[in-house]
């Protein structure tokens, strides 16, 4: 029923159902449209959704903090009407703030010492009210953390003011860097100047090439071979310091040095003052920065006119000996710093019968040795080669005089002093003691008699030599006195010999006078003998008489 009334109704007005048809097709495409409008702004709004939250979350993660005051959007209809405050997360953790992003900007002020409160509200106000960016450092009181602070103003492409942000960076591990690096470079330019200070006083010029052989470094006596001319005027010009005749020093030694790597000096003759000068010129090669490819020069300049002139002077004194030890009957002879024979005198060639001809030839100290073996007229040793070794060896240990005795299988006795030259090498000097070691020993064994016979006397003797020093007793004086032999060997004068007397007249009120008396009767030869009266009740009987050599022999006797 309602099918045929639809089909009426279509057939009766057939236009008005295709009006129908086409505002319901539009209505449709419109929707569609629509919807799809919908989704779209849909999507967008989340990926500018999604950006906003990566944008604040990268600011969030950034190591500095930030406080921000948000201006009102002039374009739109802004809810906001005020200047709105907002503190970053990193900014509550660094300041430790206890309302954490709801912190205001007066809480972050507290922060700071007062000084510091006050210049930061200056250069916030001058932020806000003119946009006057700013940059400064300031320290936190709590835990003298140090912060850079950096003030400015966002303005959007169109005009309209964003935000005024101060940014809070931690720079305390910088500063402590820098700290650290401004002391050290303090510290380092500290020793430049004391190196500077070390290189220009010292007393004698030096300077420094480079790998080209140019002078790029030079100290202030080096400046004084050129007057009126700076350092930037040497250095810049090449100039280095000429011998008298007009040459470079040592521009050609540096070459030298350079190219073995090897120190190199050379003696040179330079006019200063008016006056002719001797030095000595040294260049020393050494590696830049341990390069092995790159090699500088250091040079020096050292006055030797004095040493100069006493080399010439001992040179001449040296001739001058050697003339009077050529005239003297000791036997001389120098072995220079070779260990070759430099000099002799005929009582040396005498003494070991030694061919002229072979002598002149300048034999080593060691073809001397084998000549003299040879006429056996060295000490008969096991070991040759070891006694050499160790005669040439003495040329670098002997460095004070030094007397030793060889005793030759011809039963002579050769006194040998060896004295280091100061040129280098050795002088020997040669003496036969032979006939004055035979004359030693009869005297020894003289001595040797008399001390036998004065040991076989029963009477006490004593004898003093001609200076007045006890010099021979018996055993009988020992044994009358109660003294010590110790004592008497160390040749006491008859004043200590008497007092060694003391503990036998106690009973003697001056003993003194007493002593006098009894050195007066000993010295007084007209005195034949005078007997002494001890504590012991002993009486001993004293006898003095003056020997043929000027000593003094006393007799002991006990009664």
């Amino acid at each position: 029923m309602t099918f045929e009334l639809l089909t009426n109704m279509y057939y009766a007005a057939p236009e008005l159902w295709f009006v129908l048809a086409v505002i319901f097709v539009l209505v449709s495409a419109l929707g569609v449209f629509y919807w799809f409008n919908f989704l779209r702004m849909k999507q967008k709004n989340y990926f500018l959704n999604r950006d906003r939250e990566r944008y604040a979350e990268t600011l969030y993660a950034s190591k500095d903090g930030y406080f921000a005051f948000i201006y009102p959007d002039e374009k739109v209809d802004d809810p906001r009407h005020h200047i709105v405050e907002h503190c970053s997360r990193r900014l509550a953790v660094m300041l430790n703030l206890t309302d954490g992003t709801k912190s205001t900007f007066s809480q972050v002020l507290e922060n700071f010492y007062k000084e510091d409160m006050k210049k930061l509200q200056k250069y916030t106000e001058h932020l806000l009210a003119d946009g006057i960016a700013f940059d400064d450092e300031f320290v936190l009181k709590n835990n003298a953390k140090k912060l850079r602070l950096s003030g400015m103003r966002i303005n959007g492409v169109d005009g309209n003011i964003y935000c005024d942000m101060i940014w809070f960076r931690d720079i305390s591990f910088e500063s402590q860097i820098i700290s650290e690096l401004e002391s050290e470079k303090r510290n380092w330019f500290k020793q430049i100047i004391q190196l500077e200070d070390l290189i220009n006083n010292i007393p004698y010029p030096v300077w420094m090439r480079d790998d080209k052989l140019n002078i790029f470094q030079i100290n202030k006596k080096y400046m004084e071979f050129f007057e009126n001319k700076s350092r930037e005027d040497i250095l810049s010009n090449h100039l280095e310091i000429q011998n008298v005749n007009g040459e470079n020093i040592s521009k050609n030694l540096a070459l030298v040095a350079h190219s073995v790597n090897k120190p190199k000096r050379q003696t040179v003759n330079i006019i200063k003052n008016g006056e002719r000068k001797v030095y000595e010129v040294i260049e020393t090669p050494f590696h830049v920065e341990d390069s092995l490819d790159k090699i500088f020069t250091a040079g020096a300049l050292i006055d030797i006119t004095e040493l100069d002139d006493f080399k010439r002077n001992l040179k001449i004194h040296q001739n001058a000996h050697l003339e009077i030890m050529g005239k003297l009957g000791t036997a001389f002879a120098v072995f220079d710093q070779n260990q070759r024979l430099a000099f002799y005198n005929k009582a040396f060639v005498m003494l070991w019968k030694l061919d002229e001809s072979f002598l002149e030839q300048q034999p080593n100290y060691s073809a001397f040795l084998d000549m003299l073996r040879e006429k056996r007229l060295l000490p008969e040793v096991p070991d040759y080669i070891a006694f050499k070794n160790g005669e040439q060896k003495d040329f670098n240990t002997i460095i004070e005089s030094k007397e030793d005795m060889l005793h030759l299988p011809n039963e002579q006795t050769i006194r040998r002093v060896r004295i280091p030259h100061p040129m280098g090498g050795i002088v020997f000097a040669y003496e036969d003691v032979s006939d004055k070691l035979a004359t030693r020993r009869a005297y020894n064994s003289l001595l040797s008699v008399q001390k036998e016979t004065l040991e076989n006397l029963f009477d006490a003797v004593v004898i003093f030599a001609a200076d007045g020093r006890l010099s021979l007793f018996n055993q009988a004086y020992v044994n009358l006195w109660e003294v010590d032999a110790f004592e008497l060997e160390k040749e006491p004068s008859l004043s200590e010999l008497i007092e060694m007397q003391k503990k036998f007249f106690t009973k003697i009120d001056n003993w003194k006078a007493l002593k006098n008396d009894i050195i007066n009767h000993i010295t007084n030869f007209t005195t034949k003998s005078f007997i002494l009266n001890r504590d012991d009740v002993d009486k001993v009987e004293v006898m003095a008489k003056n020997l043929s050599d000027e000593s003094l022999m006393i007799t002991y006797k006990k009664l």
